[in-house]
């Protein structure tokens, strides 16, 4: 029979959370009691009970000196109200996600109405009910929903919002959001089904599928557990268990394939005794599973496991050295001790080390060489190296004891992050998977999940763009009984990009000329890192020409020199220069192009007065109608076509109103430019007013 358990099976981030802040007050001495169950569990209940710690189901029950602990799925806002009236000590272990419903709902007046799909009597559904200020309804189906449309006449509602419970069915929402959206139109949805929920839901789904029956771990009382099984049953057998022991009242002998998976309230511990059962029931099952939690029971034999959890939690006290401890744990098994050996051989996939003392040849196999994966042992050690290993296993007869030294280094090294996360120090590991809901990285011979939210990746881009790299992260949640951490690559991006703009801002001046690389383009400018803060070039200042779009200037990725034009240092923002002086195509005329030069130049459009040539670009001159032939011509047309290039002679610049007067006329032979001088000149005078109003138009492209 294969097993294969659900990766996401097992405490979601809430409910860890919930269960960390109460052990943690028991731990440090603190008389708890909790508001209902802490979560649905009765195991975690009960082994909490066994600590001192108290169940009320009100406040006003709670014992002298205890500090009461409200429940993940959260409370009513009257309770809150009145254990903040009445000064009673509590710490509030609400799920975020149930938090982040109340403040939603909170944030909308008396004339919003409020749409809840979810369990009516659920603790969590009263408490965000509670945080309503107008109407609030709540239904559990596609059914109810239509008839609460009818009834209450929701699509008159002026102002209708919708909600979720967190652990609401994600295939019951997708049909309810259909029905809104038609018979509500104006109704405002927020999608706030937890994405542990939905991760759960759709990976059970899938598996389902793929097996011939389920075992679903966890609570009878849990919505989020009774939910699995309803998408589980859909497909395949499912059997609701909460411990192991249940295991003996299910017959797997029809079974070829089964998937296990397990409710965001349901411990490690639990779900490892049902497989270890559940493996136990034929000799013959291979268990097959992608999940961190199960990885680490099959690739440890169980004396070596049970002997790393006595190591950690024994040398967080500081009673004695780690080898000590490591070496105490084993003190049961002859075979089993923290040893040194000298590397003398390395093929592939196998080191040969002499431990001294001993006659058996020693082996590392390759996946017990690292946490980090290992193409070839030679990467990861060398012949002559010292090393510190764990025996797993010693074969008399074969003559070879199997070593292990990911073992030692993740025991080790994990005294190490919780050193870390204590004084908040930034680690470094290498991305080694890219699982559901973020990545895993090895770091100090152990693995850190970090969330897809914290690895600093955009939604849109693939996690994958991590596998293989050195990351730099913090431990942002630590649990030391279970010998967990998660990390955070984005709370060290974040510190480097406020150290970062800190510095910047600390040393830019405005005049400054600075590198920068373009960051983004929008229709008004671009926007440019200039080392950890952005500025913006305005369209007007990417060119001396008028263009239509930056793009026609600059591209995402450009690296660009820009100079400083203005800082607002209480706004933060920073107006950027990129057009150059020397560029200014009037600078450039003043330099090259002086009166009397002869230049070659393109007719680009006609006045009645004359016609407007392209000397250089942005910079265009006017040719008199009395300065295009030397004989009398009605309209410019007659004579010149648009596009043709003309040899012309600059006659007049006019910096201050940026006009130049050319003449083709003027490079005509002297004696047959009398004539039309004669003819011409009373023209002149009547159509120079006329050609100072209609030029300006022109001269804005020049500009």
């Amino acid at each position: 029979m294969q097993i294969t358990l659900a990766e996401t099976a097992g405490f979601c981030f809430g409910v860890d959370r919930a269960i960390n802040l109460v052990y943690s007050l028991v731990n440090s001495g603190e008389k708890v009691c909790t508001l209902g169950q802490i979560i649905h569990n009765k195991q975690v209940v009960d082994d909490l009970e066994s600590r001192g710690v108290k169940t009320i189901e009100s406040i006003d029950d709670a014992p002298d000196g205890y500090k009461i602990v409200i429940r993940t799925h959260g409370i009513s806002k009257e309770i809150i109200d009145e254990l903040e009236k009445k000064g009673i000590p509590y710490c509030n272990a609400t799920c975020p996600f149930v938090l982040k419903i109340h403040k939603i709902v909170s944030s909308y007046d008396e004339n919003t109405t409020v749409l809840i799909a979810g369990d009516a009597n659920h603790p969590e559904v009263i408490g965000i009910k509670s945080y309503c200020k107008g109407e609030a309804f709540v239904f559990k189906n596609d059914k109810e929903l239509l008839e609460l449309a009818k009834n209450e006449n929701l699509s008159e509602k002026s102002s209708l919002i919708c909600v979720s419970q967190t652990t609401f069915s994600t295939k019951e929402w997708k049909k309810c959001q259909k029905i809104i959206k038609k018979v509500c139109t104006n109704c405002k949805i927020f999608d706030t089904i937890c994405n542990a929920t939905s991760e759960r839901q759709l990976e059970a789904t899938e598996l389902s599928e793929n097996s011939d029956a389920m075992v679903v771990i966890g609570g009878r009382h849990s919505s989020n557990t009774c939910k699995l099984k309803d998408v589980s049953a859909v497909n395949c057998d499912t059997f609701l268990i909460e411990t192991a022991a249940e295991l003996k009242n299910i017959d797997f002998s029809n079974y070829s394939k089964v998937g296990v998976t397990a409710g965001a309230s349901t411990p490690s511990g639990i779900i490892k005794e049902v497989l270890k059962t559940m493996s136990e029931v034929k000799n013959e099952k291979e268990v097959e599973t992608t999940s961190a939690l199960t990885e680490e029971v099959v690739e440890t034999a169980e004396t070596a496991d049970k002997a790393e959890t006595a190591a950690v939690e024994a040398s967080a006290d500081g009673e004695a050295s780690f080898e000590e401890l490591l070496n105490a744990s084993y003190a049961k098994e002859d075979n089993s001790k923290v040893v040194k050996g000298t590397v003398v051989r390395i093929t592939p996939t196998e080191v040969f080390v002499d431990v001294p003392g001993r006659k058996q040849t020693g082996v590392i196999s390759i996946d017990d060489l690292s946490a980090e994966p290992v193409d070839k042992c030679e990467d990861v050690v060398s012949v002559g190296d010292e090393l510190d290993l764990v025996i797993m296993k010693t074969n008399d007869e074969e003559g070879v004891q199997r070593l292990s030294k990911k073992l030692f280094d993740s025991v080790k090294g994990w005294e190490e992050i919780v050193a870390a996360a204590e004084a908040d120090e930034v680690l470094e590991g290498v991305v080694v998977r890219v699982i559901k809901g973020g990545v895993v990285a090895a770091a100090k011979g152990s693995q850190i999940f970090i969330p897809a939210s914290l690895t600093g990746v955009s939604r849109n881009d693939s996690l994958d763009i991590l596998k293989g790299t050195t990351v730099k992260f913090k431990i942002v949640d630590l649990n030391k009984d279970r010998r967990r951490a998660v990390g955070s690559i984005k709370v060290v991006l974040n510190a480097e990009r406020k150290e970062a703009e800190e510095k910047v801002w600390a040393s830019i001046e405005e005049g400054q000329k600075i590198q920068g690389v373009v960051k983004s383009l929008t229709s008004y400018g671009a926007f440019v890192d200039i080392g950890g803060v952005d500025g913006m070039i305005h369209i007007s200042e990417l060119s001396w020409n008028r263009i239509k779009h930056p793009s026609e200037v600059v591209n995402v990725g450009d690296s660009v020199e820009v100079t400083i034009k203005s800082l607002d240092r209480e706004n933060k923002k920073i107006s950027l220069g990129f057009k150059k002086v020397e560029d200014n195509p009037w600078e450039i005329i003043k330099r090259d192009y002086p009166v009397d030069s002869v230049v070659k130049a393109k007719i680009v459009n006609f006045a009645s007065f004359g016609a407007f040539a392209n000397i250089i670009p942005g910079v265009d001159g006017l040719i008199h109608i009395s300065q295009i032939a030397n004989t009398h011509i009605k309209t410019p047309s007659d004579v010149l076509e648009i596009g043709q290039e003309v040899e012309a002679k600059i006659t007049e610049i006019d910096f201050d109103k940026k006009r130049i007067s050319l003449s083709i006329r003027a490079l005509l032979p002297e004696e047959e430019q009398a004539p039309a001088e004669e003819e011409t000149a009373a023209e002149e005078t009547a159509e120079e007013e006329t050609a100072s109003e209609e030029a300006p138009a022109a001269e804005e492209t020049a500009e």
